[in-house]
């Protein structure tokens, strides 16, 4: 496997990494990770480096469009006073536990 196909693979890694972080891993939700594995799969023999390098390209790109909206969706709710933001509060108090090796008690747990 050569740079360009290592490349193709970190690409892929990463794309696979966000849509199961952000689109999720459950069973009605695989036909996203399916979908990738089988462009990856099916572009894997391309002769054209420049067709090759525009698929990644556009692959990179959608990476970076997941994370960007998903973190800009994060912003929004942080800096909005008017939503209901006890499941966020409960998610940032269970960070912070967890980040000293604690649990929350039952009262914060839904």
């Amino acid at each position: 496997m050569g740079s360009e196909g290592l490349h193709a693979v970190k690409v892929c890694r990463h794309l696979l990494k966000s849509v199961k972080k952000h689109i999720g891993q459950e069973d009605y939700k695989r036909h996203f990770s399916d979908f990738i594995m089988e462009e990856f799969k099916k572009n894997r023999g391309l002769l054209d480096p420049s067709s090759l390098q525009n698929k990644l390209k556009l692959a990179r790109d959608y990476t970076f469009l997941l994370n960007s909206v998903h973190h800009h969706q994060e912003l929004l709710f942080s800096y909005n006073i008017a939503v209901d933001r006890t499941d966020e509060m409960k998610r940032i108090l269970g960070k912070s536990a967890a980040s000293v090796g604690l649990q929350l008690p039952e009262v914060y747990q839904s």
